[in-house]
């Protein structure tokens, strides 16, 4: 607009040729930036800076952080800034679903991949499963239709 205005054509047919009222536009050139668009800059400036220091803290925390340092706001709109800039915590899971890959082992590899038994009730794969009683903790193998290792015997 300023640029048309300098080259002689009056706002007024600029404004008519865009099809936008006169009056916000002059609002806006008197207020460029509203208050909500600069409380909103420094929420997002505090919680960048505290997602720099911090880089393993959620949104929740950052908001914390960013109360800390004077610039209060509800976790929602720390969800919102955080969201928008892409600054996710460093140990989040990035992939979730199905075809996400698979992390390192939990457990050393015993049987060393050689699932083969030399006779009966020698090797014996499952998982252990905790119930919680009224005396404390019962442990017990998994049922084979709950656990992924199962009982394999091969003669």
């Amino acid at each position: 607009m300023n640029e048309l205005a300098a080259d002689g054509i009056p706002v007024a047919v600029t404004c008519r040729v865009l099809e936008i009222a006169r009056q916000p536009y002059y609002r806006w050139l008197k207020n460029p930036v509203t208050d909500a668009e600069l409380a909103e800059a420094y929420r997002a400036n505090a919680l960048f800076d505290a997602h720099r220091e911090d880089p393993e803290f959620g949104y929740r925390y950052l908001a914390d952080e960013a109360e800390t340092a004077g610039e209060k706001m509800c976790r929602r709109t720390a969800w919102r800034i955080c969201s928008t800039g892409g600054w996710t915590s460093a140990i989040s899971k990035n992939s979730r679903g199905r075809h996400r890959k698979a992390g390192p082992p939990v457990h050393d590899d015993l049987v060393e991949r050689d699932f083969t038994a030399q006779g009966p009730n020698e090797l014996w794969l499952t998982d252990i499963t905790e119930h919680w009683t009224a005396e404390g903790k019962l442990y017990r193998p998994s049922p084979w239709y709950w656990c992924n290792w199962f009982l394999i015997l091969r003669w």
